[in-house]
């Protein structure tokens, strides 16, 4: 009996928790740091092969596209020159970093893919993995595709050729309704 009473008062507890809870808007969502398409995206900073900084934190001048790779990956390879070749052509209108998740390969490896592939676009380096565990990536490649209001639009798992990423760039880039 006295579980049974206990089950009630969880359920009933839970049940008014949920009740009470205020309905989310779209504005407060997009406060919320998620890798889920809607939310804002988890906020980082990085240092890249450059030394340069790079950063995703909330409203940017342009779109990013968010590139998870790793030297060893073989669809990471295939995908290095159609990411470098959208980069080229729409470099202008859109950022691009490709974070090597160097937590999971080392900086030599990386510089050496850097330079076999001829990239051009920014390299940063997560090297404790914290960002690519922040964007919960469990396959590489991971292309995340955010918008100029820093919400995450798109999430693909896994190789994104360029005429593939080219139409959800020209989806990204065109003005919302």
């Amino acid at each position: 009996m006295k579980k049974l009473l206990l089950a009630v008062i969880v359920l009933l507890g839970g049940g008014l928790a949920v009740w009470e809870k205020p309905q989310e808007t779209a504005a407060i969502v997009a406060e919320v740091q998620k890798p889920e398409v809607g939310f804002a995206a988890p906020h980082f900073t990085l240092t890249g092969l450059d030394q340069q900084t790079y950063k995703v934190e909330g409203k940017r001048a342009k779109p990013l596209v968010l590139n998870f790779w790793a030297s060893w990956c073989g669809p990471c390879k295939l995908e290095a020159p159609d990411l470098q070749k959208v980069y080229e052509k729409y470099g202008g209108q859109v950022d691009l970093y490709g974070v090597n998740v160097t937590s999971n390969d080392s900086p030599e490896a990386a510089m050496a893919f850097v330079t076999n592939y001829k990239l051009t676009f920014p390299i940063p380096m997560d090297v404790a993995g914290t960002v690519s565990n922040r964007y919960k990536v469990m396959a590489f490649p991971t292309t995340y595709l955010i918008d100029a209001d820093g919400i995450v639009r798109k999430k693909i798992i896994g190789m994104v050729d360029a005429p593939t990423l080219e139409l959800e760039l020209r989806q990204l880039l065109s003005p919302k309704p």
